[in-house]
Formats: structure tokens, sequence, C-alpha cells
């Protein structure tokens, strides 16, 4: 017995020699990264100047608040950042309209009218009619102000202070005068008529007076809305027109989220949202001809396409599809300057088709300027979604219209003019246009591209009908560009890969230096070095290159295991050169490799950043494309890093949770182990919004959801699987991972574990939830991964 134990001695030794060369250690820890942000230091956001140009505004927190506060640097004094008193917070002018020459400002303040003159850099009080009003406009004739109150147009006429009101719209439905009282009604009222002989007579005095006013002034018009809401409420620049969304749902029901923490100590059903499904919104563009005191509706019956059936329907040929007229959702109008023409957004609700149409405000016909369809679902940057929103204007000739399309593959600028129908690329190549808008004096675009790499932003100056574009950021990372009011400055909200975002002041030229204006990075954090993740490509399955960052462990604290991160949004972008929105996980990324793994985190197919035929190939198959890149990354892994491939994990939140579950159960042979935290296992039961652009709706396209959706294929898992989520999910709701994990327990699958976190929603709050969520990831990886 005792020569057994001895010669076990030198085996115990080498075991334990073995374990500890891969024991590695770290500055960092999972309590440390997931502690409350703020020990990071503190980072400026929401960037805005006042209107004379001289001063920045931005929330910060230099005296440890417990939340961001309003502070300000004067372009007089770069080196000063002050917090803002609560009083000037107070007495700035707000959001509102400039007036042409940029010399007044309309907006509300306490729900009263206020013209703000940047002259004096003073605001006074217009009116306060003791109602709340919104959306103050000059007009053409900018002595005309319009506002809103009660669902109606109000113009306020700024040199004699009168108020009109110019719509007449009434919500419910018109009362019925000429229905006949019941009987029981009807006696009453003779009876009590013929009783009180004063009554009677204002009765009858009151019946003449208004029969003769109908005689002799008419009826008065009102709108009455019914059943529907109204939207988007607006008035034409030259005032004849107003114009409005008519706005008519179904009831759906909705799901309950239970809330088991509640203070008052019962449970409680937090409301939350439908299930992909949805019936149609109808949703009408209405036109309020001011003059001839009427309402009209605009016709897109007509609309090139309208009756197009999608490509999908042919994978269901024993079903008979009907051509008949889609339900659109129309938006806008956006007038020209002079109010004399309008153009209107109308997407096809199966996403489908997006049209920008010219409207005739006299009868409310469209008519098709430029039709954009995809198979797919129509998207991208500046494109806009159902409810309008994107790229979409005139040029001051008022003749020229412009938009972003995803025509030639990638979202561009585009001129059109509306009396010929000529249209013209104003930029092209392989990149995307951001955030387009017109200089002051209408002769340039100002814009932000990722015109030098997929994984860059800059800001750009280039001629209003196209031309030579001249960068006017240089510094490498993204460039989040704000313009000073008289357009000579940029406040630069700057990052990189591993620097978080700081303020910076550049004038509007190319050649000039950004001058940096915070630095907030706290000194622990400052006191590690934290990695330059390499961006990379490799190729995938189908040849295409795949972008990713990479986290490469020293030589001598390798222990051959790799973690796959997968992002989350489905279209998001990940691999670029600024400070990530997972500065998290991006910290635990530096903890596992100081630990010896290798990280690998792709920008999938469905990604953000690399135009419409990435972002649509995961049409009808999310856990196809998207997931076979995952796979590809860990072939590229094991090929050109050494990772031994039997030891590769993956995880992720939200999408990337869903992407976890469908490589444990698809793909079991490439990951060994994976935590899918916030996941998606049945897209049946997500939203409309997003799951119905991607996959069509379950009873219209069954085939695409069963194939992208966990919950179908967990006979599959062979690894070991952690499933994390918030109990008070109100987007991906918990049911999804109770159905999984009752699916898991009929399989009789036991290497499985579930973390639950009863007070968190979506996107985790709580450190200590953060906390235990990572410790049970990294213990994850480290015993299955690594044997620790």
């Amino acid at each position: 017995m005792r020569s057994t134990i001895k010669n076990l001695f030198p085996l115990l030794f080498l075991f334990l020699i073995f374990k500890t060369g891969y024991t590695q250690e770290s500055q960092l820890s999972v309590e440390k990264i997931m502690q409350d942000p703020a020990w990071m230091g503190t980072f400026p956001s929401n960037i805005k100047w006042s209107e004379d140009s001289k001063t920045i505004y931005f929330n910060y927190n230099l005296q440890k608040d417990p939340s961001d506060s309003l502070y300000k640097i004067s372009l007089s004094n770069l080196d000063k950042i002050e917090k803002v008193s609560f009083s000037e917070e107070k007495n700035a002018p707000g959001r509102g309209d400039l007036n042409t020459s940029g010399s007044q400002k309309v907006y509300i303040k306490d729900d009263a009218l206020m013209l703000y003159n940047l002259k004096d850099n003073k605001s006074r009080q217009l009116l306060k009619l003791g109602d709340r009003i919104r959306d103050p406009q000059f007009l053409n004739d900018e002595n005309l102000i319009s506002f809103i109150m009660e669902d109606n147009i109000f113009l306020y006429n700024l040199s004699g202070g009168s108020i009109q009101k110019v719509t007449n719209i009434q919500s419910g439905e018109k009362k019925d005068t000429d229905k006949k009282p019941s009987v029981k009604d009807d006696w009453l009222e003779k009876e009590n008529l013929g009783l009180l002989e004063i009554v009677r007579e204002r009765k009858d005095k009151k019946e003449a007076s208004e029969a003769y006013e109908k005689t002799t002034q008419g009826e008065e018009f009102v709108f009455y809305t019914g059943k529907s809401s109204i939207s988007n409420l607006q008035v034409s620049p030259d005032a004849k027109y107003a114009t409005f969304s008519l706005i008519t749902r179904e009831e759906e029901k909705r799901s309950n989220v239970p809330d088991y923490t509640d203070a008052s100590g019962y449970t409680v059903n937090l409301p939350a949202r439908t299930k992909v499904g949805d019936q149609p919104v109808k949703v009408e563009l209405a036109i309020y001809h001011l003059e001839k005191d009427t309402v009209y509706m605009t016709n897109t019956e007509n609309l090139p396409g309208i009756t197009d059936l999608p490509d999908y329907t042919k994978e269901y040929p024993e079903r008979t599809w009907e051509e008949k007229i889609r339900e659109v959702i129309p938006s806008g109008p956006y007038f020209s300057d002079n109010g004399k023409q309008a153009i209107v957004n109308v997407r096809s609700q199966d996403n489908k088709d997006r049209w920008i149409t010219l409207l005739d405000l006299e009868t409310g016909a469209l008519k098709s300027l430029d039709r954009q369809r995809d198979e797919a679902w129509i998207a991208g940057p500046g494109i806009g979604w159902s409810s309008g929103g994107g790229t979409l204007g005139w040029l001051p000739d008022n003749r020229h219209i412009y938009f972003q399309s995803e025509e030639s593959g990638y979202s561009h600028l585009y001129v059109l003019d509306v009396n010929s129908g000529s249209k013209k690329a104003l930029t092209k190549g392989d990149y995307e246009v951001f955030d387009p808008f017109l200089s002051k004096d209408k002769k340039h675009w100002f814009l932000t591209t990722s015109q030098v790499h997929p994984g860059e932003r800059h800001f750009y100056k280039m001629p209003v009908m196209g031309g030579k574009m001249e960068k006017l950021t240089q510094m490498t990372g993204n460039n989040d560009v704000q313009l000073s009011p008289d357009e000579k400055q940029l406040a630069i909200l700057y990052s990189y890969s591993n620097k978080p975002w700081e303020l910076y002041l550049k004038k509007t030229s190319a050649n000039s230096e950004a001058k940096q204006l915070t630095s907030g990075q706290s000194e622990i954090f400052k006191s590690y070095d934290w990695r330059e993740p390499e961006l990379v490509k490799f190729e995938a399955e189908d040849g295409v290159m795949v972008p990713a960052r990479i986290y490469k462990p020293s030589e001598s604290a390798n222990n051959g295991a790799a973690v796959i991160f997968v992002h989350g949004a489905g279209y998001l972008q990940n691999v670029h050169k600024w400070w990530s929105s997972y500065f998290r996980e991006y910290m635990f990324h530096n903890l596992l490799t100081d630990l010896g793994y290798t990280v690998l985190d792709i920008d999938y197919r469905g990604s953000a950043g690399y135009g419409r035929d990435w972002r649509t190939a995961i049409y009808r198959h999310m856990g196809g494309k998207d997931l076979s890149d995952q796979v590809d990354g860990a072939e590229y892994l094991v090929a050109e890093h050494g990772v031994d491939a039997e030891n590769i994990g993956i995880y992720g939140g939200s999408y990337g949770g869903f992407i976890t579950l469908m490589g444990l159960f698809n793909e079991a042979e490439t990951f060994k182990s994976g935590a899918a935290l916030r996941s998606v296992t049945d897209w049946a039961h997500y939203n409309h919004g997003y799951t119905s652009n991607i996959l069509n709706t379950p009873s219209e396209d069954p085939i695409a959801y069963k194939q992208s959706s966990p919950i179908y294929f967990a006979e599959g898992l062979e690894g070991n699987l952690l499933i994390a989520h918030g109990m008070l999910d109100v987007n991906v709701h918990f049911q999804d991972v109770v159905r999984l994990a009752q699916r898991l327990i009929e399989l009789e699958k036991d290497n499985w574990e579930m973390a639950v976190y009863p007070v968190e929603d979506h996107g985790f709050v709580e450190p200590s939830s953060w906390t235990d969520e990572y410790k049970r990831i990294l213990k994850l990886f480290n015993e299955t991964l690594i044997g620790l």
C-alpha cells in the first residue's frame, strides 16, 4: 500500500505542475470589472453647443454625483470644465425652431411659448394658455408661428399677439343629433317641457338660434377621428395645408412579465409587448385643406408593384396566395421650402418596398419618384423604419429632393429632380454614409462615412450636388461630430479601441489639429494596459472574408483554449476601432486573455457596417450563415493560432445568446461549452417589428421560424450549457428560457444549468448581478475548457 502511494507522488507532482502551468494571474478580476462603471472614471456624452457657438455643453460627472450632470466648456477658456448651475440650465433655451436668419428661436418651456433672441441672449414668454403646447415652428411668413395644442394647429401672430385656431379635429365619433330617443326618454322630456314653461322657452330659443346660424353661416366643419388616433400633425410652410397620420390599431393580446420582488410584497404583472404576427396597423395620411375647410386622404393604391408577392411564397406551392393591394405606412409629408410641393415616404408593411412619392396636395394623389425593393427587408443607415425617419428632404431650389438608398448594395446619398425624374448618386463605393445634413447656406453637405475603413468613422464636407469630399477629421477611431451653429468648430466625441470617449475641439478645416478637452479615466483604470484588439479577416465556407477582433495571449500564458464572443442585436457592429458599447465584455476579454485564452469577436452575417448583402444574409434563416461564421471562426483559430479544437467555448447575450444556443445544439463538434445570456429561444415569441423583417410572420412563413428557433434543436445538446436570464426582462421574456428548460428536462439532458436574476430586465443594472453572471461564465470555461 505504501509503495503504491509512494509511486503516485511523482505523478501527482507532475499533475500539479501541469495545472499550475495553466493557472495564470491577472490584475483584473470579475469583481473589479463588473462593479459600478464609475470606477473607470467619467466620460462625456450628449454633446451640444450654445446658440452663439461660444460654449460646449455635455453630460459629465466630476463631483461623484449619483448621476451625470450638465457641464460646460467655454471657448474663451478651454482648460476650465465647469458644472452648469441649476438656474442656468433651467433658463437655457430648449429645442425649438430657428428662423431663416438664425437670429431667433421659438421653443416651449413649462408649457409656455418662448422666443429666444440670439443677439442679446435673452428669452421672453409669448403666451401660456394653461394647456400643453408643443412643436412650435416659424412659417414662411416669419411673423407667424405655428404650434399644436389638443391635437389642433394654432397660429400665433408675432407682431399682433393674436391666436388663430386653423384646424378643427376632435377625437371620437360625431354625436348623432338625429337619433330618436327611446320611448321612455321621449315621454320624460315631453312631460318635463309641458310642466316647466321657462325650460320649454329656453329650448325653443336655442333651437331657433342654431337653425338661424346654420342657414346664414353654414355648419361648422369638424373632423372626427372615430376609433383612430392622430400623430405627426404639422402645417405647411405657406400655412395652406395641415397634414396628419390617422392610425387605427387592432387590440392585440399582450404578455405579462411577473415581478416577484415588487416592493409591495405581492407579485405584480409588468405589462409587456405582443408577439410577432400582429395584425397590421392601418395608417392613413390625411390632408387638411385649410382654405376649403375639408379633410381628404392620400391614395396609395396605384403605387408601382403594390400587389407584388414576395419570393418566399414560392416555398409554399400548396397554398393559394391572393394578389391584393398591400398594406402600407405613409410618413411625412416633407414640404419644400416654399410650401408648394411635398414628398411622402411610403413603406409596405411586409417590409419589402420603400417608395418615395410626390404628393399632389390638392387631390391626395401620389406619384412614385423612387422605388427600392428588397426581397429580404428594407433597412440600412439613413433609410428609416416603418414609422419614417431616415434621410429625406428638399434642396433649396424646391426642385431636387435628397434621400439615402441601398440600391448599390451600400447606403449612399442621392438627389432626384422631381420634374425630370433624373437621379444622381452623390456618394459611391463599398462604404456607408451616416447622418448627412445641409450647411446653413445650403451649398454643402456635412456627413459621416466609413470610407476609410468599415471600423472607422470620419466627418466630411461635400458640395451640395456632389464632388470631392473634404475629410475634416484625422483621428483613427470614431469621430462623432457636433458642428457649432456658426459652422466654424467641431466638437468631437472621440474614442479608440482601448480608449473610452473623450471630448475634443477642432476647427472646421482639414489641416487643423484636434485639442483634447476632457481626460476622464481614473488612475486605477489607467493602471492596467488595456489591449488594442487586432482586426483580422478569415475566410468563411462560402468564400467571403469575415471581419473579427482577436485577443491573443502571450506565448507563456497561452492555454490552448479559445472563447468566441457573439455580440447582440443582430444588426450591430463590434469589430471596429472605437470604444465598444460592450465595455464590460471588452474588459472580460482582457481578463480571459491574461488567463491564457484566445478570444475572437466576430461581425458575423447580419451585422451592421458592411452593406445590404451582409445585413440580409440571415433572411429567413437566423442561425444559418450567422452561425456558420462562428464555426468558420473556430476553424480559423485552430488553423492559424494553434487553438485546441477540443476546447473552444462560445458566449453572448440576446442575439448572441440565441447564436450560442444554436451553436451548442447544432454544432456540438465545434463548441464544447457555451453561456447563453438573455437569449431568444423561439422567434415566434419575440416582437413583431424586429422579427417580421427577417422571418416574415409565423403563420405565413413557418419554415423560416422552425429552422431559426433553438428550441426545435435542443436534442442536439452535447456540451456544457449555462443559461442566464433576468426575470423582469420585458424584451426577451423569461418565458423563453422557461419553455427551453422544460424541453431540456423532457429530453433528459443533464449537462446544463440555469441562473436567474429576479430584479433584472434585459440589460442588467446591478453590479452584483453582472458579477454573479460573469463569475459563472468564467467558472464554466475554466472547468470545461482547461480543467481548473
